[in-house]
């Protein structure tokens, strides 16, 4: 299960055409991001859990969630409000701008450290459970060039939101259904603990 998992995504990163650099003009970005600030902090460091840290992000990621968001592919009535009336253009700065911000990080939980350090880097085999190493990276800045996110020092509450999402098929924008498949072999202890440590991580 975990060969044929890691293929898929090889297999995701081979096919992804172009520059891992985003076209936009982040001074543009930055001109363009007052509505942001309010939900995601104005250098994309968001005070509130419950909305993600895009600081440090990867741009392509970015702009792939709102292009998804815009055409409800990603279903999120306030992003969609927000990503309705921008451009191609406004996108890809909006994007170049918070990657080229510093994430400021968090710190994890000492009692979840050591369940979320082996699920991160070696998953699960009783349950197919692959390690999220594999896409996120060891320090947990993503795959740019196949848009896996940087995970690195996200919120714990906002990554726990997300993974219920993907394992309850209510967020389904996900290339192959990967997410879909992992967060449905993981239960919430697995998930509280997994991304305690992923909020831990620089």
């Amino acid at each position: 299960m975990k060969k044929m998992f890691v293929t898929l995504v090889a297999m995701s990163a081979l096919a992804v055409v172009g520059s891992v650099n985003a076209a936009g003009n982040k001074d543009a970005g930055k001109a363009k991001s007052a509505a942001c600030a309010a939900c995601h902090g104005a250098d994309g460091n968001s005070a509130a859990a419950i909305n993600p840290n895009l600081a440090g992000q990867s741009a392509a990621y970015m702009v792939k969630q709102l292009k998804e968001f815009k055409s409800k592919k990603r279903d999120n009535p306030t992003m969609f409000g927000m990503a309705s009336g921008l451009s191609d253009q406004d996108m890809e700065d909006l994007a170049a701008y918070f990657a080229s911000q510093k994430a400021k990080g968090g710190s994890a939980d000492e009692k979840l450290v050591k369940k979320g350090q082996l699920i991160y880097r070696s998953g699960d085999d009783g349950k197919g459970l692959p390690a999220c190493i594999g896409c996120h990276g060891p320090a947990g800045k993503g795959i740019p060039s196949a848009k896996f996110p940087s995970l690195a020092g996200q919120y714990a509450d906002y990554t726990v939101t997300q993974l219920k999402a993907f394992s309850l098929g209510k967020r389904d924008n996900d290339a192959g259904k990967m997410m879909q498949t992992v967060a449905g072999k993981m239960n919430s202890a697995d998930m509280k603990a997994v991304a305690s440590y992923i909020q831990g991580l620089k």
